[in-house]
């Protein structure tokens, strides 16, 4: 089987089509009765930008990881973005605002194609991720106190099925799934990984029907 290759059409196709129902870690743990419940209630909004950035080798994601002496998600993998502020425009006002912030991505870097579905956390909120086409000339400029380091992923390599995978933990007695796609020496899972995947599902539709 030939490797999965996305170029700037595609990518494109996917990211324009509608938005459909969100997405969340209550699908993946509909017997947890706490995420069950917390998916039902009213969710505080959030946005994260998705860049991808043009490289001579192709398509790059854009990853942050969050700083170990951070009280939330100490390590994690993610997105630059945020809780919407009171001050912010839109959700999309936000996302751009927190990659300013975090990484130095402005807007004059970043051609935003829209939004993809949704994602609910287990934490109460709902995150609406917006993919980007980043400039190649861009180079991140991270914040220390909110990034402890920047890296930059195959898009073709995440947006390949083989290579994200549905996996399980116990946590507080519970066993609970999430996505995850381990690349290099890094381990993307949880929300980061779940949008990743929906718009990996976008891609393949496109694939599908073209």
């Amino acid at each position: 089987m030939e490797p999965l290759r996305v170029d700037e059409t595609l990518l494109r196709r996917a990211a324009l089509a509608p938005a459909r129902e969100t997405r969340g870690d209550a699908d993946l743990n509909p017997d947890d009765a706490r995420r069950t419940a917390l998916a039902a209630r009213r969710a505080r909004p959030a946005a994260v930008l998705m860049p991808i950035v043009r490289r001579p080798e192709g398509l790059r994601v854009v990853l942050t990881v969050r700083p170990d002496t951070m009280r939330d998600h100490a390590g994690q993998i993610a997105f630059p973005g945020g809780k919407v502020d009171a001050a912010d425009r839109s959700p999309l006002a936000a996302a751009l605002r927190e990659a300013r912030e975090e990484i130095g991505l402005t807007e004059g870097h970043a051609d935003v194609l829209g939004p993809i579905e949704r994602w609910r956390t287990s934490t109460g909120y709902a995150i609406t991720p917006f993919v980007a086409l980043v400039d190649g000339a861009f180079q991140a400029a991270p914040q220390p106190g909110e990034v402890a380091a920047v890296f930059e992923a195959p898009l073709d390599f995440l947006m390949d099925p083989l290579n994200c995978r549905l996996m399980s933990r116990e946590w507080r007695g519970v066993e609970r799934r999430f996505w995850a796609m381990p690349w290099d020496r890094h381990f993307i899972w949880g929300a980061t990984a779940g949008m990743l995947k929906t718009l990996a599902d976008r891609i393949a539709a496109e694939r599908m029907w073209a």
